[in-house]
């Protein structure tokens, strides 16, 4: 996250906010203190904020008005609660009227940089959404998402159809092909656009902390304990929760979730009152869950309870039409978010990236183009400003590994699409190379419904 992030720190106690405000300059970022919501907001008319963390508690408007009014007006704009021990229900209508997390006072200070990085994180990523749908043609988009390849076309399909009912969504891929975009994409389009978009990262959740995290705990439930906190599950109620990673839960937690899943009730750890939301769920993984399943490693119950509509997202190397267009939303967005003056792809270089097989997908591409942004002083990127392992796809590029099991269809539509690159999508030199006539080259072309 760029330390150059503003942040609001509003809380009537002058040494709160002095402590809070030294603490995140010392961490590089602009900071400024103020002592009400209503000067707040007239210095928000004049200098827009990144992120605002407010105290629930203030004389005139309090924190949860303040935040509601906030949120209208500047919707971009991040928001963290600080609140006392005894005012979790205040934390939790913040969180659903829009804020990003909340703090309890006295202020965790190992704790509190990390909640202000991942929102300042959320901000970059909404704000970055948010350009990419401005500029893009709409025949060519569809809420978050970018391509116009046929496999695109598909999921857009699919997410118009799944995002007004409440079934629940299996997405497969490989890593960095977009999946979060995705289930960003089917809550914009569902009823339950304006309430919270949750998010947890399974495979960073060992069996002990699945619990707490997802179903909360009261206070006192175990050391350490020291006011109730309320899970991901009860915090997503109305809107929607995305497992990320959910092949690497393990038995014990697919047991515990899969109760869950069905009832969508459950006890906080260490509670007695029985809580019951209105979830929908949608997960997601870069793990062959049906082969999991058979290996014993993922629980087939849940597999099913999971896989009501799978949407499969295609790595990169399989869509290389739309890498074109992911540059041409990519590129602008990182000269002007490192102040470079505008840049052009060269043919050559573009050539040499549609051939690439990017193992990283767009994640992959994103941060080279950011790179190269950086790095490059000329106004055109050539192939020799590429890393050395896209630049050796010149020399193979007239070569392909393929895999035991491949289809013949697969094989075929694979070797037409890269002699189409070699030759800059030259037809007649296509089907030279390919030794057919042009006019097999074309039905193949529309048969296989490869994009130029």
């Amino acid at each position: 996250m760029t330390s150059t992030a503003h942040i609001l720190v509003v809380d009537d106690e002058v040494n709160i906010r002095n402590a809070l405000s030294t603490l995140l300059e010392k961490r590089g970022y602009d900071a400024k203190g103020i002592g009400t919501a209503e000067e707040a907001f007239r210095y928000l008319e004049e200098t827009p904020a990144d992120l605002v963390i407010t105290d629930v508690r203030m004389p005139g408007m309090d924190g949860i008005e303040f935040l509601r009014r906030l949120k209208d007006k500047w919707p971009s704009t991040e928001v963290v609660i600080m609140t006392a021990f005894g005012s979790i229900d205040a934390a939790v209508e913040a969180m659903r009227l829009g804020a990003y997390d909340y703090l309890t006072k006295p202020v965790d200070r190992e704790r509190f940089p990390m909640v202000v990085e991942k929102a300042l994180e959320r901000h970059a990523l909404v704000s970055e959404n948010k350009q990419l749908r401005d500029r893009l043609e709409t025949r060519f988009r569809f809420d978050q998402l970018v391509g116009k390849s046929e496999s695109m076309q598909r999921i857009y399909g699919l997410v118009e159809m799944v995002a007004d009912s409440d079934v629940t969504v299996l997405l497969t891929g490989e890593s960095g092909t977009g999946k979060e975009v995705v289930a960003r994409a089917i809550h914009h389009k569902s009823p339950r656009a304006d309430h919270p978009f949750v998010t947890v990262n399974c495979g960073a959740l060992p069996d002990d902390l699945f619990e707490s995290e997802l179903f909360g705990y009261e206070k006192g439930a175990f050391t350490g304990a020291v006011a109730t906190k309320i899970g991901r599950f009860e915090l997503a109620h109305r809107g929607t929760l995305l497992l990320d990673e959910i092949g690497e839960l393990s038995l014990k937690s697919q047991v515990d979730f899969l109760r869950v899943l069905e009832t969508k009730e459950f006890r906080r750890l260490g509670g007695t009152k029985v809580v019951r939301v209105d979830v929908r769920v949608i997960a997601a993984t870069n793990r062959n869950l049906e082969e999991a399943v058979k290996q014993g490693e993922f629980r087939e119950d849940l597999f099913y309870r999971l896989n009501v509509v799978p949407i499969k997202l295609p790595p990169l190397r399989e869509r290389a039409e739309d890498i074109p267009l992911l540059i041409e939303t990519f590129l602008p967005e990182f000269c002007a978010q490192h102040n470079r003056a505008p840049k052009a792809i060269a043919p050559e270089a573009m050539r040499l990236l549609r051939l690439y097989s990017w193992p990283g997908n767009i994640r992959q591409l994103r941060n080279l183009l950011e790179r190269l942004v950086i790095t490059v002083r000329e106004s055109t990127i050539g192939p020799e400003h590429l890393p050395e392992e896209i630049q050796v796809s010149r020399e193979d590029a007239r070569t392909m590994v393929v895999t035991l099991g491949t289809s013949l269809e697969e094989i075929e539509k694979e070797v037409i699409r890269r002699t189409l690159a070699e030759v800059t999508n030259h037809r007649e030199k296509a089907a030279k190379l390919l030794g057919i006539s042009l006019r097999a080259l074309q039905y193949k072309i529309k048969e296989y419904g490869i994009r130029e």
